[in-house]
């Protein structure tokens, strides 16, 4: 146990270190000596891309704190707002006396150190998540907790649960002292799904799990603590509840640091530390992916869909209706299209193997390769709802295969490989994915690499392995991206790359279970809950999820938040847009340039708009981005006025887009009107006309609204007098 202690203390100190005054409040080092008495801010907003240890990295500017606008409201005196400032400072700083005090008493100093100088007992630390070895023997009443909670859980496990009475034991098993079941009825208050929302309540449980050492509760308090929901923003302490979470083994917490250190975010950026946890969660992720790779997950964005139309993907009850008809009919590929569907869930329609099953199986009695393929890959996996059976699978797998579909060949690969049904063969498994694979069959490709990189049945290949797992990543199978993630992150048959493997892994954990938050999200969203949509999206925010953080600057773009009042919900967007933004999500590179160009959430700052106006052109050939260059040419906004360049962009944006050749157009008519206006502004200044000049200074900058307006009365009129006449 003294060893356990003086790692922690080790751990601390560590963490300690990672953080100096300039992380905490802002200011860099250069900075910090200038700017002494200045206000920190201590959020960070995304400025550039520069290149760091020959990977591209991401460089962060600060941006107003997040601090409730409730409590900015209140006047506070000098002395206040130096407290509030310094109170995370004093949390690293008792972390760090208390590791130090133990470390010193380890060595054996502590008498030495008495005799000059005298410590101050130091506030107590957050305690130590617990570890399964050292829980104590449950009393009868922890029992019964227990024994709901697995029944609560089991219940939640089914293919189709009933997420209420769920719910209700849940909450039985929490008043009993359950701390499992206690988080997880704080997330779902949190939430308000399927429970009431109530941040506030949320808060109370996840604070009381956090002083018995619960990961779930540290890992809640974190996330309020960094969003500020519920409390005054405070990302020391947010980090702080994190870490207790991360080394608790929650996988949400492991996340949030996995994107901090990777996107520097209140911390330094460390590509090391982000492999790391986020390593730890892809291992968990992989393991629980099953041979039929599991339900499918929608990533909506929230904008693109209002941009684009109802388009995300999502079947409405009449296209399915239409499809039910159609198979009930003996349509077999309308058949094979919905056992697809509720085999993999997604785009609106519920997983169920049962229906499933049903529809596999009239499309196979009609010959069809692919739902005999299908059927095998049920019956090999099994369900709660259709128990595995080894035998049933090889025989489909065996039709499948025998009419050289990819699916059937690539699961009669499996069974020889992993012993299903059938001894071992590695020679006929790798036979027969080779086959798959050479058809583009993706698990036939996946399998193959990991043939090649164990040596099962052939000769350890990392060059192969390599070729076939990137092979099987472009179709987007979770445990190719894993199995390249490890090879990167230990340098195997590759050169070693950091960067790769934290994207990598980074990718493999955004596709765990917790991933159905997406969807439910989205749900609430288009049912009207907007609050309980924010928060899901916001969690999802923390965890690096760029979709989420997209759809929650969207919402606060909006003004859809009940919760948030307007000013305090564009700081908010401006935050979020700049961390999707940094992801590569060009509309929120463009949004960041509205911002600062309208001064939305910031202050108006038209050479920061161009700045990320240019980002999003360059290097994602973004439209609205090039065609808003070149309006700022056009005008001398933030950039030189310069009639040539702005053409040049305006030209480039209809190449980019069909949509923006219209606006084009009309922007090349005003274009070329100013030309001819300074033209005939030069031609007037060399003639007895020059007292006409006045007419600019006479109409006002807003001379171009008034030449549209008449130009289009002109062409009304036009259209009016041209109209065919009626024959009396």
């Amino acid at each position: 146990m003294r060893y356990k202690y003086r790692l922690l203390s080790l751990f601390l100190i560590l963490i300690c270190c990672e953080f100096s005054d300039e992380n905490l409040q802002g200011p860099t080092e250069d900075k910090k000596n200038k700017n002494e008495n200045e206000s920190p801010k201590k959020m960070e907003f995304v400025a550039s891309i520069e290149e760091r240890d020959g990977a591209t990295a991401i460089r962060i500017e600060q941006a107003p704190d997040l601090t409730n606008e409730r409590e900015q409201k209140k006047e506070l005196s000098g002395d206040d707002i130096e407290n509030q400032i310094s109170e995370a400072v004093d949390l690293f700083m008792l972390d760090r006396a208390k590791a130090i005090q133990k470390i010193v008493q380890h060595i054996g100093m502590v008498n030495n150190l008495q005799e000059s100088a005298v410590f101050n007992e130091p506030e107590e630390l957050p305690p130590v998540p617990e570890k399964a070895s050292e829980i104590k023997d449950l009393t009868e009443d922890e029992l019964e907790a227990k024994k709901i909670f697995d029944s609560a859980t089991g219940i939640l496990n089914k293919t189709k649960p009933d997420r209420e009475k769920a719910y209700q034991l849940l909450m039985d098993a929490s008043n009993k002292g359950n701390a499992d079941a206690k988080a997880m009825v704080a997330w779902a208050k949190l939430f308000g799904n399927p429970l009431k929302q109530d941040i506030y309540i949320a808060k109370e449980m996840f604070t009381e799990l956090a002083d018995i050492g619960n990961p779930d509760g540290h890992t809640g308090l974190g996330f309020l603590y960094a969003t500020g929901l519920a409390v005054n923003v405070s990302q020391a302490k947010a980090l702080i509840h994190y870490t207790f979470g991360a080394i608790g083994g929650n996988s949400w917490a492991q996340m949030a640091l996995g994107y901090r250190y990777w996107a520097g975010i209140a911390v330094t950026p460390s590509c090391e530390m982000a492999l790391d946890y986020y390593r730890q969660v892809a291992d968990k992720v992989s393991q629980g992916v099953s041979f039929g790779g599991g339900a499918a997950i929608q990533r909506i964005r929230l904008y693109d869909e209002l941009e684009n139309g109802y388009t995300s993907g999502i079947l409405d009850n009449d296209l399915i209706e239409y499809y039910q008809l159609l198979a009930e009919k003996g349509d077999v590929q309308a058949q094979v299209g919905l056992g697809q569907l509720h085999y993999q869930g997604g785009r609106g329609v519920d997983l169920d193997y049962q229906k499933a099953l049903h529809y596999f199986t009239d499309a196979a009695n009609a010959g069809s390769a692919l739902a005999m393929a299908y059927l095998g890959k049920i019956y090999l996996d099994g369900s709660d709802e259709i128990p595995a059976n080894n035998d049933t699978a090889f025989k489909y797998f065996k039709k499948s295969s025998d009419l050289n579909n990819p699916v059937g060949l690539s699961g009669l690969g499996l069974m020889y490989l992993y012993g299903k049904g059938v001894e071992k063969d590695y020679a006929k498994a790798h036979q027969y994915f080779l086959q798959a694979a050479e058809q583009g069959w993706v698990d036939g490709q996946l399998q193959l690499g990991n043939m090649y990189f164990n040596g099962l049945g052939v000769k350890k290949d990392h060059k192969a392995a390599n070729k076939y797992f990137s092979l099987a990543s472009q179709s987007g199978h979770v445990l190719a991206y894993y199995n390249l993630g490890q090879m990167h992150a230990q340098g195997t048959g590759l050169l070693r790359s950091c960067a790769t493997a934290v994207e990598l892994f980074k990718n493999v954990a955004e596709r765990g279970k917790w991933g159905e938050i997406l969807m439910q999200a989205h749900t609430d969203y288009r049912n009207g809950r907007y609050d309980e949509s924010f928060v899901q999206y916001a969690l999802l925010s923390e965890l690096g999820y760029e979709v989420a953080q997209s759809n929650a600057a969207f919402l606060l773009d909006r003004n859809e938040i009940p919760m948030l009042s307007t000013p305090e919900a564009l700081v908010r967007a401006l935050l979020y847009w700049g961390r999707a933004a940094a992801q590569g999500y060009s509309a929120a590179q463009v949004k960041l340039g509205d911002y600062y160009y309208y001064g939305l959430g910031t202050a108006t700052d038209y050479e920061t708009a161009a700045v990320h106006y240019r980002l999003a052109s360059d290097q994602q050939h973004n439209a609205q981005a090039t065609f808003n260059l070149g309006y700022m040419h056009e005008q001398g906004l933030g950039m030189v006025k310069d009639m040539h360049l702005a053409k040049r962009y305006y030209d480039r944006a209809a190449e980019l887009s069909p949509d923006a050749k219209v606006p084009v157009a009309l922007a090349l008519i005003k274009l070329n009107v100013l030309f001819s206006f300074e033209s005939l502004q030069e031609f007037l200044l060399q003639s007895p006309l020059h007292h006409l000049l006045g007419i600019h200074e006479t109409v006002g900058s807003d001379w171009d609204l008034y030449l549209i307006t008449t130009l289009i009365t002109i062409l009304a009129g036009i259209v009016y007098f041209r109209r065919p006449q009626a024959i009396a």
